[in-house]
């Protein structure tokens, strides 16, 4: 199913969007100061060309800890990419949300563009996982969370 899914969505605006990513990308690779940008508009543009089975996950809610793209660096870094790279990338994904939203059959394809979108303003700190690895982190950050607060009383 996930392949059916996946075809249709590349036909359906991602593979133009997917493109988008990598242009981006490529422009933050040649600034070399936007390496850590380009680095992660390629890995978003390969979801954003098949991203069914897969999500987005914050790399602190996988790993249960801290790293510099959850921290306060990267939340001034995806301050910086809002404004340069991601209010466009998600006014793309939301147009194509928009005209798969005009038929039945795009409904689902345009849930998954602004999904996407999301993601756009805000990469930095983000991985991307099969369903099932972020399923199983969040049940593990669940358990965790359940047993640290019976602990407390």
């Amino acid at each position: 199913m996930r392949a059916i899914g996946n075809f249709f969505w590349f036909i359906l605006g991602g593979v133009v969007m997917g493109l988008a990513w990598w242009v981006v990308g490529l422009l933050a690779f040649i600034t070399v100061v936007g390496i850590p940008w380009g680095k992660a508009c390629f890995v978003i543009g390969q979801f954003s060309f098949f991203p069914f089975g897969r999500e987005a996950i914050s790399r602190k809610e996988l790993n249960q800890k801290d790293d510099i793209g959850t921290g306060a660096l990267g939340f001034f870094g995806n301050i910086l990419w809002f404004f340069f790279a991601g209010i466009w990338l998600a006014i793309g994904h939301i147009i194509s949300a928009l005209l798969n939203f005009t038929t039945i059959i795009g409904i689902p394809f345009g849930i998954q563009h602004l999904k996407l979108a999301g993601i756009a303003l805000a990469p930095i700190g983000q991985t991307i996982v099969t369903t099932e690895i972020a399923a199983a982190a969040r049940r593990a950050n669940a358990e965790t969370t359940v047993t640290t607060l019976r602990n407390r009383r």
